[in-house]
């Protein structure tokens, strides 16, 4: 969608497919982070974004068995906005579509999935879609596969998937909130266990991390197990737990953590999650791939205009996202490998290892986790222009 904003107003031609009806799905990325915001900023619509209901995080921290531990402080970031915006994705999708929708090359398609790829002469040409009257086809001198990390883009491709790996899983759920509830969105930790809440105002959007492939053990245990779980982390949910009637309220998240070997072949390129799934550590996986589509844009855009084909050239987005990619994902398998596999696989007290006892002692380098997650490695910025405002 970020991508089709940014061609479109470029005065590109532009066909999204999206398979369902609206983009009203539940326990997805909703973290924007500066980087993202400081786009906002450079596309003049900041002002705008900020007046939809969202809730700023201005520090990152959580409790180490009963130990609060400031991480990251936003409020020191070279960027506009010195925090990172809570808005549900589906606020943050329709506010695109809402902007990219004053271009004239801006077209959605709802209830398109995309089933297969259009190939001639060894090019994606593009693709074939199922609707809800008939079967379609859509051509374009390039097709972007931009459908997550289950990408059926990539998967009809025949792209070769690298698999780095992911020692968890993740259970979320809702449960209501109450105006005396802490307001900070926050992680607790504890051995063997890890709970993280996102304040929606409301409700609380809970994430329940759990060793990889144990989510079928869990639900064994029973419903009632698992509201004990949740309470033994957080005692101030006991009376509400009991909201979780069934395991449908529950979804399963399978953390994957994987790479293209190469983004493209002529004719297609894969950015966002179908080039490179991310976990869930830091909420980065939007924010990064929002970088890709601004990459995108800005290598592409001319080339786009003049409706020339596609072949190896396709590369040099995959060169210059390539080192955010890897240098992201590197920080989180660290994360998961070395604290939260040791977490998951502890029964004793967990201590407050000596980086943490650095960042609660010393408050200036809480500004390094927040640099590297609110505006990451190799931030983008808007080169291509409004053909509109030209005018």
């Amino acid at each position: 969608m970020m991508l089709a904003l940014l061609l479109a107003r470029t005065g590109v031609d532009v066909v999204v497919l999206e398979k369902h009806a609206d983009f009203l799905r539940d326990f997805r990325g909703d973290t924007v982070h500066p980087s993202t915001l400081e786009l906002m900023h450079e596309l003049h619509i900041l002002d705008a974004f900020l007046k939809l209901p969202h809730q700023e995080i201005r520090e990152l921290s959580g409790l180490v068995e009963k130990e609060t531990v400031a991480i990251g402080d936003f409020t020191h970031l070279p960027t506009h906005c010195k925090f990172v915006a809570l808005m549900p994705q589906w606020d943050f999708l329709d506010f695109i579509k809402e902007q990219a929708s004053r271009y004239p090359g801006f077209h959605l398609m709802m209830q398109a999935e995309v089933i297969d790829l259009i190939e001639e002469n060894g090019c994606i040409a593009g693709v074939r879609a199922k609707t809800q009257s008939s079967p379609v086809e859509v051509r374009a001198p390039l097709t972007i596969g931009a459908d997550g990390r289950h990408s059926i883009v990539r998967e009809r491709a025949g792209l070769k998937v690298i698999d780095l790996g992911a020692p968890m899983d993740v259970l979320w759920m809702r449960m209501s909130r109450r105006p005396t509830d802490r307001g900070q969105t926050f992680g607790h930790i504890v051995a063997g266990k890890m709970l993280v809440l996102l304040n929606r105002e409301d409700y609380w959007q809970c994430a329940f991390v759990i060793p990889k492939g144990k989510g079928e053990d869990v639900r064994q245990k029973g419903l009632e197990s698992f509201r004990e779980q949740i309470v033994s982390l957080e005692p101030f949910l006991r009376d509400r737990v009991t909201e979780l009637r069934d395991w449908k309220q529950v979804s399963l998240l399978t953390v994957v953590v994987d790479r293209l070997e190469q983004w493209s072949r002529p004719g297609l390129l894969c950015i966002g999650d179908a080039a490179h799934a991310m976990s869930p550590i830091g909420g980065v996986g939007i924010n990064l791939a929002i970088q890709d589509a601004v990459a995108t844009a800005n290598l592409l855009g001319d080339k786009l205009l003049r409706q020339d084909s596609f072949g190896s050239e396709l590369q040099v987005v995959q060169r210059r996202r390539d080192f955010p990619t890897r240098a992201t994902q590197r920080v989180q398998l660290m994360v998961q490998n070395k604290v939260i596999k040791h977490v998951l696989g502890s029964s004793k007290p967990l201590r407050i290892g000596w980086p943490l006892k650095l960042l609660r002692d010393f408050p200036i380098l809480r500004r390094i986790p927040a640099r590297v997650v609110g505006v990451g490695f190799r931030p983008e910025h808007v080169r291509t222009p409004d053909v509109h405002a030209l005018q």
